[in-house]
């Protein structure tokens, strides 16, 4: 009678265990690598996942580096903030206040109350006074955050007959936020906001 020859019972074992631990092995790096590699694009494309236009305006999902347009972001954060806070009428002030809360902290928003409480907004109700915003210049310091910033805004109040041209001087810092569109698409915050100096123009002609 043939013998069937078998193998050895323990190196069966040996190579089953061996080749489990080598599939185990090969599966944790796999899935260590591949979660890496999705970080790494993470945070590659939170990076690069807005292009800044010409005129300031933000399209969302457009590879672009986000730093390189930090300034031109920065410049349309703030003319946008200057434009609602400051170019107002009896009809649109309580729009534009609400968009321009969204630009900035408890410094802008303890400035509005301020001018609420002086009774600025009444007057402007009570007169229909209209206040237009004709040119805003800013500087900015991009070398670290927060940023600092100087704004130049000349404005015009009509109060029917009369016109009157000032030039206002605000100074503040810019730091970085989450993007909120469409309240704060630029994902910038002005902090330590504050009017600096505040004079009448005698004569001012527009570029």
């Amino acid at each position: 009678m043939n013998k069937i020859p078998y193998k050895n019972i323990y190196d069966t074992l040996k190579l089953n265990r061996f080749i489990v631990l080598s599939l185990v092995v090969a599966t944790a790096l796999t899935c260590t690598v591949s979660v890496l590699m999705v970080i790494k694009l993470h945070k590659e494309t939170l990076d690069k996942v807005f292009v800044v236009k010409n005129n300031g305006d933000i399209i969302p999902l457009q590879l672009v580096e986000q730093r390189e347009n930090l300034g031109v972001e920065a410049l349309a954060h703030l003319e946008r903030f200057h434009g609602w806070f400051y170019g107002i009428d009896a009809n649109s002030y309580k729009r534009n206040i609400e968009k321009a809360l969204w630009l900035g902290n408890t410094s802008v928003d303890g400035l509005y109350r301020q001018k609420k409480a002086d009774g600025f907004y009444n007057r402007l109700l009570q007169y229909s006074l209209i206040q237009k915003v004709l040119k805003i210049e800013s500087k900015l310091g991009l070398d670290k955050e927060p940023y600092g910033f100087e704004t130049t805004t000349i404005f015009e109040i009509n109060r029917g007959t009369v016109t009157d041209t000032y030039e206002l001087v605000t100074t503040g810092k810019l730091i970085h936020v989450d993007r909120n569109f469409p309240n704060n698409p630029h994902g910038l915050l002005i902090t330590d906001y504050f009017e600096n100096s505040l004079r009448k123009l005698v004569t001012y002609e527009e570029e």
